[in-house]
């Protein structure tokens, strides 16, 4: 597989003679033959990965980053060990086995064993996800480790247990820093972290992963999201800071030693591959592939298309692993990201198009709900950028998805309440905050749901709502094509198209015939490094 430093250009300027272009468009495809004259913005090459992913972890553990001792020589009998581990929400789509997770804690634990550790618990940092179920844990960790750990010291972390929370002070800020129990009781900590984009890692690992709503709130609100510049840079991120005051807290507290792993951007195996490349590139046998994918899928009914999109894993590769001080490990990470999701693109545009596909963090396995939706497409696509978004303050994003009313009871019933109750009345984030964020944390049957069954936190749709302020405040206005019905597009403040080219016309009335045209060719994800 070629590497993304090779002449490849990711960035291509469409003729007359161009292919029309593809989106994501929920479970299915659209194509549209888009103008002479758009630029359109494709993924970098997959870096080429490490071939011996064992040695890479060994090395990262014998040779660690910033002012630590090695993992050996921190390891004595009798200690108390904790392993906190990312949960099922990174990498999307969920990776081929053997999990890199896997990989890193067969190498850990073994270590652990020949030192003679044997006080050895993993937990799942969920902070306020859903619990992953069994299967899901056993298909991330591997059968053996899951057979011998699970559930008794292999489980999800349950930020709503009181026992085994506690907090351990507050920052200069008045942050309350809250950790499970286990965690802040061992001797040493491990955090195995996945990296595939710069938005997780680092400091928010342990700052967020570990801790619960009482500490999760100083954040994940509106006031200090819509600080945030962008995400993607720490240094202009409030969001940043705040998780950063509160892991180094942790960090002065307890033994933690970081472990990242650095993945590419290889989501298609080598025969779905063509995916990922400029449709002017693909071959005529590609080409016809895509079609009868289009076709099938268009035959199918939406439950089997879900199922059969959440069956085909990832075909990640390791491009970097880093063991040691958060912040040192991080660095090291942000680096690799970077190369490998960075694309240098020349100025911003009026007009921005991006697919919306059938998976977000929040809905492996599940819908991806009318909020899950907005979130994509203004808080996570819209901030995949460095320097300055990608679309002009007051421009125009158009989007492909067909908006469908449905949401999983299972995983995410407090998301229908707010959607039906809440929405309707505002959807003003600071307001909708103060007036229900607190009633629907405290919910006790959303509390219940999350602890006993497989559930979102109750409180989890209001950060999905504010997580997007930022992209709702910059972008003018957004447009919907394919929407299936009025209601969900206009309860997100949106308008809607039935067809590309009557957004593109939509778009040309208000900009002008002159107006810039980017299309984000999402996934696999790109970061727009705009100058």
């Amino acid at each position: 597989m070629s590497d993304s430093t090779t002449s490849y250009n990711p960035v291509r300027y469409l003729t007359e003679d161009s292919r029309p272009i593809y989106l994501h468009y929920g479970e299915d495809f659209l194509t549209h033959k888009f103008p002479a004259g758009t630029r359109v913005v494709y993924a970098n090459k997959p870096m080429k990965p490490i071939d011996n992913q064992g040695a890479a972890i060994r090395y990262a553990l014998n040779h660690p980053e910033g002012d630590v001792k090695p993992l050996y020589a921190q390891l004595k009998p009798g200690m108390k060990v904790t392993i906190a581990i990312d949960d099922i929400s990174v990498p999307l789509p969920p990776m081929k086995t053997p999990d890199i997770r896997q990989k890193v804690l067969e190498i850990v634990l073994q270590m652990l064993a020949d030192h003679g550790v044997e006080d050895v618990e993993m937990v799942v940092a969920l902070a306020l996800h859903r619990r992953m179920t069994g299967s899901e844990i056993k298909r991330m960790v591997g059968p053996e480790i899951f057979n011998e750990y699970y559930p008794e010291r292999l489980y999800n972390m349950d930020a709503e247990d009181e026992d085994n929370m506690v907090f351990l002070g507050e920052t200069d800020h008045g942050e309350k820093v809250q950790i499970v129990r286990r965690a802040a009781e061992s001797d040493l900590l491990i955090y195995v972290n996945v990296n595939y984009v710069p938005m997780n890692g680092g400091f928010k690992s342990i700052g967020t992963g570990l801790s619960g709503y009482q500490s999760i709130q100083y954040h994940h609100n509106p006031q200090t999201i819509l600080k945030s510049d962008s995400y993607m840079d720490p240094k202009n991120s409030a969001l940043y800071n705040s998780n950063e005051r509160m892991g180094r807290m942790i960090n002065e507290k307890l033994n933690v030693f970081h472990i990242e792993t650095a993945l590419n951007n290889k989501m298609y195996d080598d025969q779905l591959q063509f995916l990922a490349d400029p449709e002017d590139d693909w071959s005529a046998a590609d080409e016809l592939k895509f079609k009868s994918m289009q076709w099938t899928l268009k035959k199918l009914p939406r439950a089997a298309k879900r199922n059969f999109f959440h069956k085909v894993p990832a075909d990640y590769g390791l491009v970097g692993v880093f063991a040691g001080a958060t912040e040192a490990v991080h660095e090291k990470t942000l680096e690799k990201c970077w190369q490998q999701h960075a694309v240098p693109v020349e100025g911003q545009s009026d007009v921005v198009v991006w697919g919306i596909p059938f998976e977000s963090p929040y809905n492996v396995n599940s819908i991806m709900n009318p909020l899950l939706v907005r979130v994509m497409a203004l808080g996570y696509f819209f901030n995949m950028y460095r320097g300055k978004p990608i679309v002009k303050k007051g421009g125009t994003l158009i989007i492909t998805h067909p908006c469908y009313d449905q949401f999983d009871p299972d995983h995410h019933p407090s998301y229908i309440e707010f959607f039906n109750r809440c929405l309707p009345e505002t959807r003003c984030s600071k307001t909708l905050g103060k007036r229900w964020e607190k009633e629907f944390a405290e919910n006790p049957n959303y509390i219940e749901m999350f602890r006993r069954g497989n559930a979102y936190h109750g409180v989890h749709p209001f950060y999905m709502w504010y997580w997007a302020e930022n992209g709702q405040h910059h972008v003018g206005r957004v447009i919907v094509v394919g929407a299936e019905n009025d209601h969900v597009p206009a309860r997100m403040g949106w308008l809607s198209a039935k067809t590309m080219d009557e957004a593109l016309e939509m778009a040309a009335e208000h900009h002008g015939p002159d107006h810039d045209l980017t299309v984000m060719h999402h996934p696999p994800f790109v970061i727009a490094d705009v100058r």
